[in-house]
């Protein structure tokens, strides 16, 4: 298969995803060796869970079919630029690479505008929407230290 086949599959997820009522217009593969290995699509309305993008929710089974949390040799196709949550479980699944096929501003031009998180990311954490503030940061040291001494951890 090509890479614009893979993309293909991605988008057709998107909108089956989104004709089945499953959530938003956004699908992903997952690539190896040539293969699609998992795929994913929006279901955040139909399961509620506001985490199951369709980036998430290939990586998610792509994962458990590999055994591993890592997408070593792996390449994410995707119907859209990932959104910010998407883009950071795709670092901490380092895949070799991602195509996609909107933009952000595609996205945004359809009401998923995620602008307002990347300007949440930038701003100082007193001066964000939804109040933050540390507490039991003793404690929660503590088992950092625990995790940091800990002679049999599995490095990620």
């Amino acid at each position: 298969m090509t890479h614009q086949d893979f993309m293909q599959r991605a988008i057709d997820l998107a909108k089956s995803g989104m004709d089945s009522g499953a959530g938003g217009p956004f699908g992903a593969i997952v690539v190896k060796d040539n293969q699609i290995i998992a795929e994913g699509w929006n279901k955040v309305t139909s399961t509620n869970d506001p985490t199951a993008h369709a980036e998430v929710t290939a990586i998610r089974l792509a994962c458990e079919k590999l055994g591993s949390f890592q997408l070593e040799g792996c390449v994410i196709y995707t119907s859209c630029e990932p959104c910010p949550m998407c883009l950071g479980a795709i670092y901490w699944a380092r895949p070799e690479k991602v195509y996609y096929g909107c933009d952000r501003h595609d996205a945004a031009g359809i009401a998923f505008d995620d602008q307002f998180i990347y300007d949440e990311i930038d701003a100082p954490i007193h001066n964000r929407q939804i109040p933050f503030e540390q507490l039991g940061s003793d404690a929660a040291i503590a088992v950092f230290q625990a995790w940091a001494a800990k002679a049999d951890k599995t490095e990620y």
